[in-house]
């Protein structure tokens, strides 16, 4: 029952040889002044560097078979030319669609800021937005929620506000709530059942 029977022993390792460094190590280790972090940032900059210039090597490498795809497929469209009834020419009748079909998003030609006759106009991405936004509006066509809904709501707010302290004494405007949308609910799942 005494006190030390229960402490356990501490373990010390003794190394057979004693471990010496040389002084040169030592003082070179003292005047280095690079830290860890340093160290750290230094490597992870050479693998970033790294990895950006296999990057680089990949793209360009990417774009020039891209380039010879794209003048294989328009000499062979060119030279089929005098026949009109190739699939080739009716899926892709010239050089500037196969171009802008087969583009690669990182082809060191595909910048913004170079002019090409490929580029679109001003005027024609305005008017592809203007397009999409009517369809995405046409998407977005929200019903107003019933005037029972609406009144459920307001009713549970009025109560979750004037007792705040008390939340849990809310609960039948929170069921009368849940009902009213559980019948908003059931109407839409008739109407797109249909």
């Amino acid at each position: 029952m005494g006190n030390g029977g229960s402490k356990q022993e501490q373990h010390v390792f003794n190394a057979d040889a004693p471990v010496r460094f040389s002084q040169n190590v030592v003082d070179s280790l003292q005047n280095s002044a690079e830290t860890d972090s340093t160290r750290a940032q230094d490597y992870e900059l050479k693998i970033q560097s790294r990895v950006n210039s296999e990057l680089k090597k990949l793209r360009d490498e990417q774009s020039r078979k891209l380039a010879d795809l794209t003048s294989s497929l328009s000499s062979s469209s060119s030279s089929s030319d005098t026949k009109n009834d190739s699939p080739l020419s009716k899926v892709l009748p010239d050089k500037e669609t196969i171009t802008s079909h087969l583009s690669s998003p990182f082809s060191s030609s595909n910048d913004t800021s170079s002019k090409d006759s490929t580029s679109r106009s001003h005027d024609s991405v305005q008017k592809e937005i203007m397009t999409l936004r009517a369809k995405l509006d046409a998407r977005k066509k929200l019903e107003k929620p019933s005037k029972e809904v609406e009144k459920a709501k307001e009713e549970l707010v009025r109560c979750l506000r004037t007792k705040d302290r008390r939340p849990l004494d809310c609960w039948e405007e929170v069921e009368a709530f849940k009902a009213e949308v559980g019948k908003l609910e059931r109407a839409f799942v008739e109407r797109a059942g249909r």
